[in-house]
Protein backbone atom coordinates (compact mmCIF):
# COMPACT_ATOMS: atom_id res chain seq x y z
CA UNK A 1 0.00 0.00 0.00
CA UNK A 2 1.41 3.45 -1.02
CA UNK A 3 2.55 5.91 1.73
CA UNK A 4 0.26 8.27 2.17
CA UNK A 5 1.86 11.44 3.77
CA UNK A 6 0.50 14.07 5.85
CA UNK A 7 0.23 16.74 3.66
CA UNK A 8 1.50 20.41 5.02
CA UNK A 9 -1.26 23.34 4.24
CA UNK A 10 -1.28 27.00 3.62
CA UNK A 11 -4.47 28.69 4.12
CA UNK A 12 -4.60 32.11 2.53
CA UNK A 13 -7.09 34.27 3.54
CA UNK A 14 -7.95 34.81 6.73
CA UNK A 15 -11.40 36.32 7.11
CA UNK A 16 -15.22 34.66 7.85
CA UNK A 17 -15.02 31.27 6.07
CA UNK A 18 -11.55 30.63 7.15
CA UNK A 19 -11.48 31.53 10.70
CA UNK A 20 -15.07 32.88 11.55
CA UNK A 21 -13.35 36.29 12.31
CA UNK A 22 -14.58 39.25 10.85
CA UNK A 23 -12.81 42.13 12.37
CA UNK A 24 -14.57 43.43 15.11
CA UNK A 25 -15.24 40.00 16.29
CA UNK A 26 -17.32 36.60 15.26
CA UNK A 27 -19.14 37.05 12.68
CA UNK A 28 -22.66 37.29 12.98
CA UNK A 29 -23.56 34.32 10.34
CA UNK A 30 -23.92 30.60 10.58
CA UNK A 31 -20.04 30.64 10.11
CA UNK A 32 -18.94 31.92 13.21
CA UNK A 33 -16.15 29.36 13.88
CA UNK A 34 -15.43 29.64 10.61
CA UNK A 35 -14.95 26.76 7.84
CA UNK A 36 -11.02 25.99 6.51
CA UNK A 37 -9.82 26.49 9.75
CA UNK A 38 -12.06 24.36 11.85
CA UNK A 39 -11.80 21.52 9.27
CA UNK A 40 -7.98 21.87 8.71
CA UNK A 41 -7.24 21.29 12.19
CA UNK A 42 -9.67 18.31 12.30
CA UNK A 43 -7.84 17.08 9.26
CA UNK A 44 -4.77 17.35 10.90
CA UNK A 45 -6.55 15.50 14.28
CA UNK A 46 -7.09 12.93 11.67
CA UNK A 47 -3.67 12.49 10.58
CA UNK A 48 -4.28 13.69 7.05
CA UNK A 49 -2.77 17.08 7.33
CA UNK A 50 0.92 18.00 8.64
CA UNK A 51 2.13 21.96 8.93
CA UNK A 52 -0.17 24.47 8.94
CA UNK A 53 0.33 28.13 8.24
CA UNK A 54 -2.35 31.19 7.88
CA UNK A 55 -1.50 34.26 5.46
CA UNK A 56 -3.29 37.66 5.40
CA UNK A 57 -3.02 41.28 4.57
CA UNK A 58 -2.25 42.35 7.85
CA UNK A 59 -0.75 40.47 11.01
CA UNK A 60 -2.23 42.69 13.08
CA UNK A 61 -5.05 40.60 13.38
CA UNK A 62 -4.14 37.47 14.29
CA UNK A 63 -3.30 37.94 18.23
CA UNK A 64 -7.43 38.77 17.79
CA UNK A 65 -7.55 35.83 15.57
CA UNK A 66 -5.70 33.19 17.65
CA UNK A 67 -8.33 34.32 20.56
CA UNK A 68 -11.11 33.59 18.64
CA UNK A 69 -10.15 30.68 17.52
CA UNK A 70 -9.12 29.34 21.20
CA UNK A 71 -12.93 30.29 22.37
CA UNK A 72 -14.90 28.79 19.46
CA UNK A 73 -13.25 25.86 18.90
CA UNK A 74 -10.28 25.11 21.22
CA UNK A 75 -12.73 25.15 24.24
CA UNK A 76 -15.78 23.74 22.19
CA UNK A 77 -13.86 20.41 20.79
CA UNK A 78 -11.84 18.41 23.06
CA UNK A 79 -8.72 21.35 23.23
CA UNK A 80 -8.63 20.51 19.82
CA UNK A 81 -5.12 22.27 18.72
CA UNK A 82 -5.88 25.77 16.60
CA UNK A 83 -1.73 26.04 16.21
CA UNK A 84 -0.79 27.47 13.49
CA UNK A 85 2.53 29.11 11.86
CA UNK A 86 1.64 33.31 10.41
CA UNK A 87 2.28 35.46 7.86
CA UNK A 88 3.46 38.30 7.79
CA UNK A 89 4.36 38.90 11.96
CA UNK A 90 1.73 40.00 14.11
CA UNK A 91 3.49 43.88 13.55
CA UNK A 92 3.19 43.64 9.57
CA UNK A 93 0.89 44.50 6.88
CA UNK A 94 1.93 43.32 3.44
CA UNK A 95 -0.15 42.68 0.60
CA UNK A 96 2.16 40.11 -0.78
CA UNK A 97 2.61 38.30 1.84
CA UNK A 98 1.01 35.26 0.45
CA UNK A 99 4.48 34.97 -1.97
CA UNK A 100 6.53 34.56 1.14
CA UNK A 101 4.33 32.10 2.80
CA UNK A 102 4.45 30.20 -0.61
CA UNK A 103 8.02 29.82 -0.98
CA UNK A 104 8.75 28.22 2.37
CA UNK A 105 6.60 25.48 1.34
CA UNK A 106 8.10 21.86 -0.16
CA UNK A 107 6.79 20.99 -4.01
CA UNK A 108 3.89 18.75 -3.25
CA UNK A 109 2.33 21.33 -0.33
CA UNK A 110 -1.11 22.32 -0.74
CA UNK A 111 -2.72 26.24 -0.48
CA UNK A 112 -6.38 26.74 0.49
CA UNK A 113 -7.30 30.17 -1.19
CA UNK A 114 -10.29 32.30 0.55
CA UNK A 115 -9.63 35.68 -0.66
CA UNK A 116 -11.40 38.47 -2.09
CA UNK A 117 -12.10 36.94 -5.86
CA UNK A 118 -9.65 39.81 -7.71
CA UNK A 119 -6.42 37.75 -6.09
CA UNK A 120 -7.52 34.18 -6.63
CA UNK A 121 -6.07 34.30 -10.53
CA UNK A 122 -2.02 35.96 -9.15
CA UNK A 123 -2.37 33.68 -5.56
CA UNK A 124 -3.39 30.38 -7.77
CA UNK A 125 -0.47 31.05 -10.53
CA UNK A 126 2.67 31.32 -8.28
CA UNK A 127 1.44 28.64 -6.09
CA UNK A 128 0.88 26.55 -9.32
CA UNK A 129 4.17 27.90 -10.84
CA UNK A 130 6.14 26.16 -7.52
CA UNK A 131 4.13 22.57 -7.90
CA UNK A 132 1.81 23.23 -5.04
CA UNK A 133 -1.41 21.88 -5.28
CA UNK A 134 -4.31 24.25 -5.37
CA UNK A 135 -8.10 24.81 -4.16
CA UNK A 136 -9.43 27.71 -4.22
CA UNK A 137 -12.70 29.18 -3.70
CA UNK A 138 -15.57 30.38 -6.26
CA UNK A 139 -15.56 31.96 -8.97
CA UNK A 140 -12.16 30.27 -9.60
CA UNK A 141 -10.90 33.80 -11.14
CA UNK A 142 -13.16 36.19 -13.32
CA UNK A 143 -11.71 35.90 -16.85
CA UNK A 144 -11.77 33.54 -18.70
CA UNK A 145 -8.66 33.23 -19.98
CA UNK A 146 -6.95 33.26 -16.73
CA UNK A 147 -8.88 30.48 -16.00
CA UNK A 148 -7.93 28.65 -18.95
CA UNK A 149 -4.31 29.60 -18.47
CA UNK A 150 -4.40 27.91 -14.78
CA UNK A 151 -5.95 24.51 -16.10
CA UNK A 152 -2.59 24.32 -18.38
CA UNK A 153 -0.41 25.23 -15.31
CA UNK A 154 -1.60 22.75 -13.23
CA UNK A 155 -1.21 19.80 -16.07
CA UNK A 156 2.66 21.46 -16.59
CA UNK A 157 3.64 20.74 -13.58
CA UNK A 158 1.48 17.61 -12.28
CA UNK A 159 -0.59 19.11 -9.25
CA UNK A 160 -4.27 19.16 -8.38
CA UNK A 161 -6.32 22.14 -8.65
CA UNK A 162 -9.82 22.40 -7.28
CA UNK A 163 -12.30 25.16 -7.18
CA UNK A 164 -14.32 24.77 -4.23
CA UNK A 165 -17.58 24.27 -5.48
CA UNK A 166 -19.05 22.63 -2.14
CA UNK A 167 -22.75 22.37 -4.01
CA UNK A 168 -21.72 19.08 -5.84
CA UNK A 169 -21.37 17.71 -2.16
CA UNK A 170 -24.83 18.48 -1.06
CA UNK A 171 -26.94 15.35 -0.96
CA UNK A 172 -29.98 16.90 -3.12
CA UNK A 173 -27.71 18.43 -5.47
CA UNK A 174 -25.49 15.54 -6.52
CA UNK A 175 -28.85 12.93 -6.02
CA UNK A 176 -30.41 15.06 -8.64
CA UNK A 177 -27.88 15.22 -11.24
CA UNK A 178 -28.32 11.54 -11.37
CA UNK A 179 -32.43 11.64 -11.51
CA UNK A 180 -31.71 14.56 -14.21
CA UNK A 181 -29.70 12.40 -16.75
CA UNK A 182 -33.18 10.58 -16.48
CA UNK A 183 -35.61 13.19 -17.66
CA UNK A 184 -34.59 13.51 -21.24
CA UNK A 185 -33.50 16.94 -22.96
CA UNK A 186 -32.74 19.85 -20.71
CA UNK A 187 -35.30 22.57 -21.94
CA UNK A 188 -35.34 25.10 -18.51
CA UNK A 189 -33.82 26.34 -15.52
CA UNK A 190 -34.03 28.93 -12.76
CA UNK A 191 -31.64 29.51 -9.59
CA UNK A 192 -31.90 31.89 -6.79
CA UNK A 193 -29.11 32.37 -4.30
CA UNK A 194 -28.83 35.23 -1.39
CA UNK A 195 -27.73 37.04 1.25
CA UNK A 196 -29.17 38.92 3.90
CA UNK A 197 -28.17 42.86 3.68
CA UNK A 198 -25.98 42.71 6.42
CA UNK A 199 -23.55 40.49 4.84
CA UNK A 200 -22.19 44.05 3.01
CA UNK A 201 -20.72 45.06 6.32
CA UNK A 202 -18.53 41.88 6.07
CA UNK A 203 -17.92 42.46 2.69
CA UNK A 204 -17.51 46.31 2.83
CA UNK A 205 -13.68 45.81 1.47
CA UNK A 206 -14.10 44.41 -1.85
CA UNK A 207 -18.03 44.22 -2.36
CA UNK A 208 -18.42 46.30 -5.98
CA UNK A 209 -14.94 47.14 -5.92
CA UNK A 210 -13.01 44.08 -7.08
CA UNK A 211 -16.41 41.48 -7.81
CA UNK A 212 -19.49 41.49 -7.94
CA UNK A 213 -22.59 38.86 -6.19
CA UNK A 214 -22.87 36.81 -9.52
CA UNK A 215 -19.50 36.14 -9.18
CA UNK A 216 -19.54 35.30 -5.46
CA UNK A 217 -23.09 33.52 -5.31
CA UNK A 218 -24.19 32.45 -8.87
CA UNK A 219 -21.21 30.50 -9.25
CA UNK A 220 -22.82 27.58 -7.09
CA UNK A 221 -25.78 26.96 -9.60
CA UNK A 222 -23.94 28.04 -12.91
CA UNK A 223 -21.75 25.45 -11.76
CA UNK A 224 -23.93 22.92 -10.82
CA UNK A 225 -26.35 23.21 -14.14
CA UNK A 226 -22.75 23.22 -16.07
CA UNK A 227 -22.54 19.74 -14.26
CA UNK A 228 -25.65 18.62 -14.84
CA UNK A 229 -25.59 19.10 -18.70
CA UNK A 230 -22.04 18.69 -19.47
CA UNK A 231 -21.01 16.68 -22.13
CA UNK A 232 -24.54 17.65 -23.78
CA UNK A 233 -25.42 21.34 -23.98
CA UNK A 234 -23.06 23.95 -24.19
CA UNK A 235 -23.65 27.95 -23.49
CA UNK A 236 -23.92 30.08 -26.71
CA UNK A 237 -25.42 33.47 -25.44
CA UNK A 238 -25.46 35.92 -21.96
CA UNK A 239 -27.29 38.24 -20.98
CA UNK A 240 -27.22 39.93 -17.50
CA UNK A 241 -28.99 42.73 -15.96
CA UNK A 242 -28.60 44.48 -12.42
CA UNK A 243 -30.78 46.40 -9.90
CA UNK A 244 -29.35 48.95 -7.55
CA UNK A 245 -30.12 51.53 -4.95
CA UNK A 246 -29.50 49.43 -1.68
CA UNK A 247 -26.11 48.55 -1.70
CA UNK A 248 -24.80 51.86 -2.31
CA UNK A 249 -27.04 53.60 0.48
CA UNK A 250 -26.72 54.29 3.91
CA UNK A 251 -25.95 52.06 6.20
CA UNK A 252 -24.01 50.07 3.63
CA UNK A 253 -22.27 52.61 1.48
CA UNK A 254 -20.33 50.22 -0.90
CA UNK A 255 -18.51 51.87 -3.71
CA UNK A 256 -20.67 53.48 -6.54
CA UNK A 257 -22.38 51.09 -9.05
CA UNK A 258 -22.20 48.24 -6.98
CA UNK A 259 -24.97 45.97 -7.78
CA UNK A 260 -27.58 44.64 -5.48
CA UNK A 261 -29.21 42.00 -7.00
CA UNK A 262 -27.65 40.44 -10.94
CA UNK A 263 -29.19 37.88 -13.11
CA UNK A 264 -27.71 36.26 -16.08
CA UNK A 265 -30.15 34.56 -18.87
CA UNK A 266 -28.09 31.77 -20.59
CA UNK A 267 -28.86 29.92 -23.75
CA UNK A 268 -27.77 26.83 -24.01
CA UNK A 269 -27.69 24.58 -27.47
CA UNK A 270 -27.58 20.47 -27.87
CA UNK A 271 -24.29 19.46 -28.64
CA UNK A 272 -25.72 16.48 -30.62
CA UNK A 273 -28.45 18.43 -32.43
CA UNK A 274 -28.27 21.80 -32.74
CA UNK A 275 -32.03 22.66 -32.93
CA UNK A 276 -32.45 21.48 -29.55
CA UNK A 277 -31.85 24.29 -27.19
CA UNK A 278 -32.32 25.23 -23.20
CA UNK A 279 -32.65 28.43 -21.13
CA UNK A 280 -31.17 29.34 -18.06
CA UNK A 281 -31.73 32.03 -15.87
CA UNK A 282 -29.43 32.35 -12.56
CA UNK A 283 -30.59 35.30 -9.92
CA UNK A 284 -28.20 36.23 -7.00
CA UNK A 285 -29.04 39.00 -4.59
CA UNK A 286 -26.99 40.41 -1.32
CA UNK A 287 -30.02 42.74 -0.02
CA UNK A 288 -32.36 39.85 0.99
CA UNK A 289 -34.29 40.48 3.73
CA UNK A 290 -32.38 40.00 7.50
CA UNK A 291 -35.00 38.08 9.46
CA UNK A 292 -36.05 35.61 6.42
CA UNK A 293 -35.22 32.42 8.91
CA UNK A 294 -32.60 31.12 6.48
CA UNK A 295 -29.11 32.87 5.53
CA UNK A 296 -28.89 31.89 2.36
CA UNK A 297 -31.91 31.31 0.27
CA UNK A 298 -30.84 28.39 -2.34
CA UNK A 299 -33.41 26.69 -4.69
CA UNK A 300 -33.15 26.07 -7.85
CA UNK A 301 -36.21 24.37 -11.22
CA UNK A 302 -34.57 22.19 -13.52
CA UNK A 303 -36.81 21.21 -16.50
CA UNK A 304 -36.56 18.17 -19.28
CA UNK A 305 -38.36 16.95 -21.47
CA UNK A 306 -39.77 13.66 -19.84
CA UNK A 307 -39.84 15.77 -16.13
CA UNK A 308 -38.50 17.91 -13.46
CA UNK A 309 -36.65 18.73 -10.60
CA UNK A 310 -37.10 21.31 -7.82
CA UNK A 311 -34.60 22.21 -4.60
CA UNK A 312 -35.08 23.98 -1.97
CA UNK A 313 -31.70 24.08 -0.31
CA UNK A 314 -32.38 26.91 2.71
CA UNK A 315 -35.23 24.81 4.23
CA UNK A 316 -34.81 20.87 5.25
CA UNK A 317 -37.35 20.63 7.66
CA UNK A 318 -35.20 21.34 10.61
CA UNK A 319 -36.65 24.65 12.54
CA UNK A 320 -35.51 26.28 16.09
CA UNK A 321 -37.48 29.13 17.11
CA UNK A 322 -35.67 31.16 19.96
CA UNK A 323 -37.70 33.99 21.70
CA UNK A 324 -35.47 36.50 20.35
CA UNK A 325 -34.54 35.53 16.67
CA UNK A 326 -37.72 33.56 15.59
CA UNK A 327 -38.36 30.88 13.46
CA UNK A 328 -34.75 30.14 11.96
CA UNK A 329 -34.11 26.77 9.49
CA UNK A 330 -30.93 25.21 9.96
CA UNK A 331 -29.21 22.96 7.55
CA UNK A 332 -26.49 20.81 9.64
CA UNK A 333 -26.24 18.97 6.45
CA UNK A 334 -23.54 21.74 5.33
CA UNK A 335 -21.53 22.19 8.47
CA UNK A 336 -22.70 20.47 11.75
CA UNK A 337 -20.83 22.52 14.51
CA UNK A 338 -22.50 20.20 17.46
CA UNK A 339 -19.78 18.02 19.02
CA UNK A 340 -19.84 14.45 19.18
CA UNK A 341 -20.60 12.24 22.19
CA UNK A 342 -17.07 12.70 23.17
CA UNK A 343 -16.94 16.09 22.67
CA UNK A 344 -14.98 16.28 19.76
CA UNK A 345 -15.81 17.57 16.72
CA UNK A 346 -18.47 15.95 14.20
CA UNK A 347 -18.73 17.60 11.21
CA UNK A 348 -17.11 15.16 8.86
CA UNK A 349 -19.77 14.33 6.62
CA UNK A 350 -21.41 17.72 6.05
CA UNK A 351 -20.70 18.80 2.59
CA UNK A 352 -18.90 22.02 3.00
CA UNK A 353 -16.23 19.59 5.22
CA UNK A 354 -16.27 16.82 2.30
CA UNK A 355 -15.15 19.52 -0.51
CA UNK A 356 -12.01 20.23 1.29
CA UNK A 357 -11.10 16.63 2.33
CA UNK A 358 -12.09 15.29 -1.08
CA UNK A 359 -9.03 17.63 -2.09
CA UNK A 360 -7.03 16.92 0.18
CA UNK A 361 -7.09 12.83 -0.87
CA UNK A 362 -6.66 14.06 -4.22
CA UNK A 363 -3.25 15.79 -3.19
CA UNK A 364 -1.89 13.17 -1.14
CA UNK A 365 -2.83 10.77 -3.50
CA UNK A 366 -0.88 12.51 -6.25
CA UNK A 367 2.16 13.02 -3.69
CA UNK A 368 2.14 9.06 -3.57
CA UNK A 369 1.92 8.22 -6.90
CA UNK A 370 -1.35 6.38 -6.80
CA UNK A 371 -3.07 8.56 -9.20
CA UNK A 372 -2.61 10.99 -11.86
CA UNK A 373 -3.78 14.43 -11.77
CA UNK A 374 -6.45 14.21 -14.53
CA UNK A 375 -8.09 10.95 -12.68
CA UNK A 376 -10.15 13.86 -10.84
CA UNK A 377 -10.80 15.23 -13.90
CA UNK A 378 -12.43 12.03 -15.05
CA UNK A 379 -14.67 11.54 -11.69
CA UNK A 380 -16.23 14.59 -12.52
CA UNK A 381 -15.17 16.63 -9.49
CA UNK A 382 -14.74 20.43 -9.49
CA UNK A 383 -11.31 20.67 -10.60
CA UNK A 384 -10.17 23.82 -12.62
CA UNK A 385 -10.30 21.47 -15.63
CA UNK A 386 -13.92 20.73 -15.51
CA UNK A 387 -15.22 24.31 -14.13
CA UNK A 388 -14.01 25.96 -17.38
CA UNK A 389 -17.64 26.97 -18.48
CA UNK A 390 -18.92 28.29 -15.27
CA UNK A 391 -16.04 31.22 -15.03
CA UNK A 392 -17.24 31.56 -19.17
CA UNK A 393 -20.58 31.78 -18.22
CA UNK A 394 -19.78 34.44 -15.20
CA UNK A 395 -17.42 36.32 -17.28
CA UNK A 396 -19.73 36.74 -19.92
CA UNK A 397 -22.37 38.37 -17.30
CA UNK A 398 -20.12 40.87 -16.01
CA UNK A 399 -18.85 41.60 -19.74
CA UNK A 400 -22.66 42.24 -20.67
CA UNK A 401 -23.16 44.52 -17.90
CA UNK A 402 -20.85 46.39 -18.38
CA UNK A 403 -20.89 47.03 -21.73
CA UNK A 404 -24.88 47.17 -22.36
CA UNK A 405 -25.39 43.86 -24.44
CA UNK A 406 -25.25 39.96 -25.22
CA UNK A 407 -22.13 37.94 -25.25
CA UNK A 408 -21.59 34.97 -27.13
CA UNK A 409 -19.48 32.17 -25.61
CA UNK A 410 -18.04 30.04 -28.69
CA UNK A 411 -15.34 27.20 -28.99
CA UNK A 412 -11.73 28.17 -29.64
CA UNK A 413 -10.25 25.44 -30.55
CA UNK A 414 -7.93 22.66 -28.61
CA UNK A 415 -10.77 22.49 -26.25
CA UNK A 416 -10.58 26.57 -24.88
CA UNK A 417 -13.66 28.66 -25.21
CA UNK A 418 -13.73 32.91 -26.35
CA UNK A 419 -16.29 35.46 -25.49
CA UNK A 420 -17.40 37.47 -28.64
Amino acid sequence: MADLKKLDVLMVGTGEYTTGWVGTGASKSDKSKGVVGLVCFDLRRRGKLGNLSMVGVSGKKFPAIREHLKSAITEVYNGLDTSFESFPADDKVDPEAYKAAIDVLAPGSAIIVFTPDSTHYDITKYALERKLHVMVTKPAVQRLEHHQELVDLAKANGVVCFVEHHKRYDPAYSDAKLKSASLGDFNFWTSYMSQPKFQLQSFAAWAGKDSDISYYLNSHHVDIHAWYVDGKYVPTKVTAAASAGIATADPYNCVEGTEDTISLLVEWQNVFDPSKKGVASYTSSWVAAEKAGVHSEQNFHYLGSKGDIKVDQARRGYTVTPDEKGLTFLNPFYMKYSPDEEGNFDGQKGYGYVSFEKFVDAARAVNAGTLAPDAFDKRGLPTIANTVITTAILDAGRKSLDEKRSVLIKPAGEGKWKLE
